[in-house]
């Protein structure tokens, strides 16, 4: 069972705004990138089509709270925690985290913490409408919630 992923990214020039920052909505995309990576880990994916049959994970709800900037060239290690699952939907907790120059992350404070819900949902008619289904059992039987003691209580 699985409930936790972490992966590092280089913030780009293009991820930045014209002070070197990077630009708020690129937490989104790394937040992004790090669920699919996660889902890619337990051997699925994100977005299947079969002929007129689609499904994949629209978000219903994502927020983002900023504690301290990151800079172009900097190192960021994003920690996705599954959060809360239903039969329907899942949500990701997503911790932010500067690497410092020698590779370690210890005694640094988080910079940002996002949060997604994602609702699992299919068509099966070709008029493409999606609609909210449950999860497959084989995703569920490979996640579980993370504990709460690695959990923010906090808002995001």
């Amino acid at each position: 069972m699985h409930y936790e992923f972490r992966m590092r990214r280089l913030v780009e020039f293009a991820d930045t705004d014209t002070a070197g920052i990077m630009h708020f909505a690129n937490y989104f995309r790394f937040m992004e990138a790090v669920e699919h990576a996660f889902v890619r880990s337990l051997g699925e994916t994100v977005h299947q089509q079969d002929g007129y049959r689609m499904s994949g994970w629209p978000r219903v709800e994502v927020a983002c709270r900023y504690f301290a900037p990151v800079r172009f060239q900097d190192t960021v290690e994003v920690q996705l925690l599954v959060e809360r699952k239903t039969d329907k939907a899942i949500t990701y907790q997503f911790n932010f985290h500067k690497v410092n120059s020698d590779g370690t992350i210890e005694g640094m404070p988080v910079i940002a913490r996002g949060r997604v819900t994602a609702l699992y949902a299919t068509n099966h008619t070709p008029d493409g409408r999606m609609r909210a289904a449950s999860m497959p059992e084989a995703f569920v039987r490979l996640i579980e919630v993370a504990p709460p003691e690695l959990l923010s209580q906090e808002g995001s």
